[in-house]
C-alpha cells in the first residue's frame, strides 16, 4: 500500500525536527480499542514535534517511540479521537508534553478521547503513557544539563539532549503554569518499567501548574502507577483508577494541589512486587524537610481494595489503602477505604518521622471510613520519631479522635451496591439517599468541609456525602457514559 511521508508538502502546518516524521496510510484500519471511526488516514507521530498539530477523530493516530511536543507547540486532540501507543516491545511509546508546550484534549461524556495500545491483544504495559512537564514548584535539584535547584528529571528514561524530560521552574517557578487540558480522557494499558523505581506512569504530572485543567480521567490497567504527581500545584477532579498494578495516587516532591472526587477500583489478583496501595505519599525519597513539602489535599475518594470480605486473601503484594511516609503531609477528607489488608498506614521509618506531621496537624485525616480491612490503622516507628508513646494503638486512637469524625467498620456491607462485582460493578451508595454515606441532616454533620485546610482550597465543593459518588443528583453519574468498566 502506498505510503506518503509528509515533509515539505505540509510545511505550512508542521515542521520536521530531528527524527520526527508523520506518515499517512490510506487504510485507516483500527483495532476496536477506541472511538475512532477508522474512515480516515493513519497518522504516525515520532520524535520531536515543534509546531501545532491536531489529531482527528476520523484518523488512525499512532504514537511511535517517545514523542515530544516541544518548543511551545500545542497538540490538540479532537473529541472522540483514539490515539494508540505503538506496541513494539522495548521500543516504548510515550507522549511527553514539555515545558511551555500544551496538550488540548477536550473529550465529552458522549465522545471521550481514548489513549490506548495498538496491539490487537492489548495488555497492561503495552506502552508508556502521558507525561506532562510544567514549570511549577518541585523540591528536587537536577545536576545535569539544564538543571539546578527546583528542577527535576522525570523518571523513566525520557530525558534527552534537549532537556525535554525536565520539569520545574527552577529559581523562578510559575505555580499558575498551564500545560493545557485533559477532559473526558481514558488512558489504557500504559506504564513501562524503564528501571526499578524509574518507571513511566500512565499519567505523570511533573511540576504541573494550577493553570492546567485535569478532570474526568480514567486510567485502566496501569502497569505501574495510575497517576503520579511530582511537585506542582495542579488541581484535579473526577479521577478513576481501574485495576492498577502498583499505586493509584502517588504524590511526591512537594505536590500541593487538590484532588476531589476519585474512584479507585482494584483487582484482587493484580499487585506489584514493590507493594501496592491506593495512596503512596512521600515528601521526597529521603523523607527530608526540603521545601516545598508535599501537602496535597484529597477529598471525596472511594478506594475499593482487593478484599471483598475479611476471609479473602488476594495478592500478597497488597499493602494498604494509604501509605503515608517520608515526611509527607498530605490530607485526606470525606473518603472511604474498603477491603484493604491495612486501611491507613502511617510509616515513620524513613527520614523525618511522618508521625510528627500528625502531631502538628499538617497531616490530617478527617471524615474517613475504613471498612472491612484486616487492620484499620497501622503504624511503623522509625529511629527519628519524637512522638512520645507512639505505637499502632496510639495512632489508631488518634484516628478515632471524636472531633475528626473518622469511623472504622468491620464489614464493607451496606456501603456500595456492588463495589466488588468485577463483571457488573455498581458504585452508587447502598440505600441511595438513606445510605450511611449521606448526611441525613443536610448540614454536613459528619462530612468535613469546615476545616481550615479545606476552606483554604476554593477548588473543593462542599457536598453532603463522603466518598466519590452521590446516590442521586449532580454527583451521582459523573463516572458513567465516558468510562469503560467490565460491564460496558
Amino acid at each position: 500500500m502506498k505510503q506518503l511521508t509528509l515533509l515539505a508538502a505540509v510545511a505550512i502546518i508542521l515542521t520536521t525536527a530531528g527524527c520526527r516524521k508523520i506518515e499517512m496510510d490510506g487504510s485507516g484500519s483500527g483495532n476496536g480499542n477506541g472511538n475512532g471511526s477508522g474512515s480516515g488516514s493513519t497518522v504516525t507521530l515520532t520524535g520531536r514535534i515543534t509546531k501545532d498539530i491536531t489529531l482527528k477523530k476520523a484518523d488512525e493516530n499512532i504514537i511511535s517511540g517517545i514523542v515530544y511536543i516541544a518548543d511551545g507547540a500545542t497538540l490538540t486532540v479532537e473529541a472522540g479521537a483514539t490515539v494508540k501507543g505503538d506496541y513494539k516491545g522495548t521500543n516504548v511509546a510515550a507522549l511527553v508534553i514539555t515545558r511551555s508546550s500544551k496538550i488540548e484534549a477536550k473529550g465529552t461524556q458522549d465522545e471521550p478521547i481514548v489513549f490506548t495500545s495498538s496491539s490487537p491483544d492489548p495488555r497492561s504495559g503495552d506502552w508508556g503513557g502521558i507525561v506532562l512537564c510544567g514549570k511549577a514548584n518541585v523540591n528536587t535539584a537536577f545536576s545535569g544539563t539544564g538543571g539546578g535547584q527546583g528542577i527535576m528529571e522525570v523518571e523513566g528514561g525520557i530525558n534527552n539532549a534537549n532537556g525535554d524530560g525536565l520539569a520545574g521552574g527552577g529559581t523562578t517557578p510559575d505555580d499558575a503554569d498551564n500545560s493545557g487540558t485533559l477532559q473526558y480522557v481514558r488512558i489504557e494499558y500504559a506504564g513501562y518499567a524503564y528501571q526499578p523505581d524509574k518507571e513511566v506512569n500512565s499519567l505523570t504530572l511533573a511540576a504541573v501548574g494550577s493553570g492546567t485543567t485535569i478532570d474526568h480521567i480514567q486510567v485502566s490497567y496501569a502497569k505501574d502507577d495510575a497517576y503520579e504527581w511530582f511537585g506542582g500545584t495542579v488541581n484535579c477532579k473526577y479521577l478513576i483508577a481501574y485495576k492498577t498494578q502498583d499505586d493509584d495516587f502517588d504524590t511526591d516532591n512537594g505536590f500541593s494541589g487538590t484532588v476531589q472526587f476519585g474512584l479507585i477500583v482494584r483487582d484482587s489478583l493484580i499487585a506489584d512486587i514493590s507493594k501496592s496501595e491506593s495512596f503512596e505519599s512521600d515528601n521526597n525519597s529521603a523523607g527530608s524537610t526540603v521545601a516545598p513539602q508535599t501537602r496535597a489535599v484529597f477529598s471525596n475518594i472511594t478506594s475499593v481494595g482487593p478484599l471483598a470480605t475479611l476471609n479473602n486473601v488476594g495478592n500478597s503484594n497488597y499493602l494498604a489503602g494509604a501509605q503515608i511516609r517520608r515526611n509527607s503531609s498530605i490530607s485526606i477528607f470525606n473518603s472511604v477505604f474498603l477491603g484493604w489488608p491495612t486501611g491507613i498506614f502511617i510509616d515513620a521509618t524513613t527520614g523525618r518521622a511522618t508521625d510528627r506531621n500528625i502531631m502538628d496537624s499538617t497531616l490530617r485525616i478527617r471524615s474517613v471510613i475504613v471498612a472491612g480491612c484486616k487492620a484499620a490503622v497501622n503504624y511503623a516507628k522509625g529511629s527519628n520519631t519524637d512522638v512520645t508513646g507512639a505505637t499502632p494503638e496510639f495512632i489508631k486512637s488518634w484516628f478515632l479522635t471524636d472531633h475528626f469524625k473518622n469511623r472504622i467498620l468491620e464489614s464493607t456491607d451496606n456501603l456500595y451496591t456492588r463495589a466488588f462485582d468485577y463483571s457488573s460493578p455498581d458504585f452508587i451508595p447502598f440505600g441511595n439517599a438513606s445510605s450511611i454515606l449521606v448526611d441525613q441532616s443536610g448540614k454536613t454533620s459528619f462530612t468535613y468541609f469546615d476545616d481550615p485546610v479545606i476552606t483554604a482550597r476554593s477548588f473543593i465543593t462542599a457536598v453532603n456525602f463522603i466518598g466519590a459518588i452521590a446516590p442521586a443528583g449532580e454527583y451521582a453519574g459523573w463516572h458513567k457514559g465516558w468510562t469503560k468498566f467490565a460491564n460496558n
